[in-house]
């Protein structure tokens, strides 16, 4: 099922290696891990993979370099029914890569060197400029140069095209950044560093929703881990829990809720409705290893949630 607007995401594309641990090493100290494996991510193509194994009509921006990680990528995300004519592939530099730990409960975190991803210039985001025009929305994350995603929300918000940023890596942002953004998705730590409250509950959600709202955005989706999603809209704030899964690996799981929300919204879904649609995709991806293995294909999704009818 294809959705009737064009999804255009905009982001990073990288190789990940995976290793997995009993706990993170304290500093200087080294640990023995229990497995270890390469997988394809970045925060965009894992959105974007979402977007596409969920039915969106999607195209991805992005730069990989002209090595064979770069070429395998590519042809795994046409297999995922994503347009890739805006990849481009940067002579003479490397596909992005990141290094990310897992620990026994399934937490992460990660490092990551850009490659290819920090060669996404204004020049390539203008070079697809008619693609960003066209879409219904485009999606963003901060994993590419600011400068570039500053670029491509000017161009849609020209052209009436919906922006949804996902702000993450947390970063400060301008306030014309924020004024441009139509949704956008933190979570607690992006939230806080975007607005200086501490969001540790409800209440505090709120009021980081509030200052985001005063900065012109009119969505604030402040993802809350296993409490699930703090939604405000003009002002008006609820709660919508996710669902309990035992959760083995959580690489993944805030770019698989992103990539299908959006694809719920372009479908014509209320935003608690695309939500709940998102979050039982962002449950899914929890209990699989890894970052684009682990995003589910929409009939796992709508066969989760008929489960917990």
């Amino acid at each position: 099922m294809k959705t009737s607007g064009q999804l255009v995401v905009l982001g990073s594309i990288n190789a990940d290696h995976i290793l997995n641990l009993d706990r993170f090493p304290a500093p200087g100290e080294t640990l023995t891990g229990r497995r270890y494996k390469i997988a394809f991510g970045g925060k965009g193509a894992n959105q974007a993979v979402a977007a596409g194994r969920s039915g969106a009509d999607i195209a991805f921006i992005a730069c990989v370099g002209d090595d064979d990680t770069g070429e395998r990528i590519r042809q795994q995300l046409a297999d995922d029914r994503i347009d890739t004519a805006p990849v481009s592939v940067i002579p003479g530099e490397a596909t992005g890569v990141a290094l990310i730990f897992v620990n026994a409960s399934g937490e992460n975190f990660i490092g990551i060197h850009a490659g290819a991803n920090s060669r996404l210039t204004p020049d390539l985001v203008e070079a697809n400029s008619e693609s960003i025009a066209r879409a219904e929305v485009l999606l963003m994350q901060l994993e590419t140069p600011i400068e570039s995603v500053l670029c491509a929300a000017r161009i849609a918000r020209m052209h009436n095209t919906r922006i949804v940023l996902n702000p993450a890596p947390a970063c400060a942002l301008r306030d014309e950044m924020l004024s441009l953004i139509d949704i956008i998705t933190p979570n607690e730590t992006e939230a806080g560093v975007l607005t200086g409250i501490n969001v540790s509950d409800d209440e505090s959600a709120a009021r980081a929703a509030q200052i985001l709202h005063e900065k012109g955005i009119s969505t604030v989706l402040i993802t809350l881990g296993r409490r699930g999603v703090w939604l405000s809209e003009r002002g008006q704030g609820l709660r919508i829990p996710g669902f309990t899964v035992d959760a083995v690996d959580t690489i993944a799981a805030g770019d698989t809720f992103n990539g299908v929300l959006v694809t719920a919204l372009l479908e014509g879904k209320e935003m608690p409705d695309a939500i709940r649609f998102a979050h039982a995709a962002a449950a899914i991806a929890v209990t699989r290893e890894g970052a684009q293995p682990s995003v589910p294909w929409r009939e796992e999704i709508e066969a989760f949630l008929k489960r917990q009818e």
